[in-house]
């Protein structure tokens, strides 16, 4: 009776299976298609046009690897790559830290933290354009909230969005406070390490410190990775919006960065064989960048 018992359980389970797979499927099918059309498709196109002349105007003819040195030797798209990787190699790092050091401060529960949680992921989901038009604002040389506070303060008062060096500095600081997603991710990172860890390493007389590179770093690596990954990729996109609108690539081609220079050819020059060279010659360079960033951490942990 028993075994019968057990069985009559079990198969409904079994038999529910497939429907929830097809429910599943049917559920993921409109992103499915979503990011076929709107990203496999166009990413092909543009690989494909990458070895092309076209101007948009007459059908593209093959250039082969015309267009990929085209973009290797012109001094000005060498000086957009320069600022892109200035920029990844500031906002990456830093917005990784920060999203860190919130999450650890945040990760207990209540209601407090509960606000603190959403003033955090605020300004994530705060529209493009606003964000930049907000920054505009507390730039502003003259009456910007953030100028004021530096004059009150003594200290000096820089002139952001005119000069090179601290225009492209601007740029890096409105891109630390959009950290929301990678503070959630973190934040469930943490919640996911057992408590259990931690009470037998305070048994063990480990420290604070001892404890957060013994236990909490190395168990949120993977997580930590995958923002990395995350980072170079949508931090360097996002990086339009602000620079087309609070300066257009200036002062002095500072703030052009490959997602406003690729505009740039494709809807200022008519160029799209180069812009879209330009563009895969972006993607290699960050495909490299995260690859090695990857063979780094696996040979840290492989020595581990």
């Amino acid at each position: 009776m028993c075994y019968h018992a057990r069985m009559r359980f079990r198969l409904p389970a079994l038999r529910s299976m497939p429907a929830y797979q097809r429910q599943v499927c049917l559920f993921l099918l409109p992103y499915a298609l979503g990011t076929l059309v709107l990203t496999v498709l166009p990413a092909l196109a543009t690989l494909v046009i990458a070895f092309t002349r076209y101007q948009a105007v007459s059908p593209p003819t093959w250039a082969g690897l015309e267009n990929l040195q085209r973009a290797l030797r012109s001094p000005y798209i060498r000086t957009v790559l320069h600022n892109s990787f200035f920029f990844l190699a500031l906002a990456v790092p830093l917005r990784l830290l920060g999203a860190l050091l919130l999450a650890l401060l945040l990760q207990r529960r209540g209601r407090l933290f509960g606000l603190y949680r959403a003033a955090i992921y605020l300004p994530t989901v705060i529209p493009e354009a606003a964000y930049a038009l907000i920054w505009t604002w507390i730039l502003n040389p003259l009456y910007g909230p953030l100028n004021l506070v530096l004059r009150g303060l003594g200290l000096p008062a820089p002139a952001w969005l005119a000069e090179p060096w601290s225009a492209r500095l601007s740029i890096v600081i409105l891109s630390l406070f959009q950290i929301g997603e990678g503070f959630v991710v973190l934040l469930t990172g943490l919640q996911n390490i057992p408590r259990s860890y931690y009470e037998a390493a305070a048994v063990d007389g480990a420290s604070g410190w001892q404890a957060f590179f013994r236990i909490t770093l190395p168990l949120l690596a993977p997580w930590l990775l995958l923002l990395v990954l995350r980072d170079l990729i949508v931090s360097l996109q996002n990086t339009f919006a602000p620079s087309f609108i609070m300066t257009y690539g200036g002062p002095g081609f500072a703030t052009t960065f490959l997602p406003l220079l690729v505009y740039e050819l494709a809807f200022d020059v008519v160029d799209l064989g180069l812009a879209s060279a330009t563009l895969v010659l972006a993607w290699a360079l960050i495909g490299l960048t995260a690859l090695g960033i990857w063979n780094i951490l696996s040979g840290l942990r492989r020595q581990e």
